[in-house]
């Protein structure tokens, strides 16, 4: 390993695994709202529905948004020991995409929300500009976009879930452990002959 290698942290920080579990709980979140608020029949309960998950989409854009500035001024974890050339493409590759949908995400919803002509506010506190004018067309693409994004989003974080509990399960290479808040128990001393 060379010498710039050994000065990257071992594992991500306490402020990186804040954002991760975040947005991961707010993705969750949000794609288990979608689902449910389509069902609503009555309009006042969807009215609320609907607003609470523009909130929390406009939320997660803008920790999105934070947690790449702060990626960006902090070094990341030297590379997994061992690990191959092509899982560590892979994973940069898959962690790239889930960053664009995530960002893609709320920013298409934002859009479907400006073009069919509703007014977006921030949890009653605040409202958000439009991002164009009211178009029938372009609503119908923004929520073609929001709709099969949500469900490409869906893939990926199954797949990196998968990944992360294939490191843990099988490659026992501590992957997992390097976004867990707590540390990785050092393995128990061999006992001597």
């Amino acid at each position: 390993m060379s010498t710039g290698a050994s000065l990257l942290p071992p594992r991500w920080g306490v402020v990186s695994q804040l954002f991760h579990w975040t947005c991961a709980a707010l993705v969750i979140a949000l794609g288990a709202i979608g689902l449910y608020m389509t069902e609503l029949s009555s309009p006042v309960a969807k009215i609320r529905i609907y607003a609470l998950h523009k909130s929390l989409g406009i939320t997660l854009l803008a920790l999105v948004v934070l947690r790449l500035l702060w990626r960006w001024s902090r070094p990341a974890p030297g590379p997994v020991p061992g690990m191959s050339r092509h899982l560590r493409l892979a994973a940069d590759g898959t962690h790239g995409f889930l960053y664009v949908m995530m960002i893609a995400m709320p920013l298409s919803g934002w859009l479907y929300n400006s073009a069919s002509g509703y007014p977006l506010q921030w949890f009653r506190r605040f409202n958000l500009p439009a991002l164009a004018g009211k178009d029938e067309q372009l609503a119908r693409l923004a929520h073609a976009l929001h709709e099969y994004g949500f469900w490409l989003l869906l893939v990926l974080v199954v797949g990196h879930v998968g990944a992360a509990l294939y490191h843990h399960l099988f490659l026992d290479d501590g992957t997992l452990h390097r976004m867990l808040p707590w540390r990785r128990r050092p393995p128990p001393p061999e006992s001597l002959p």
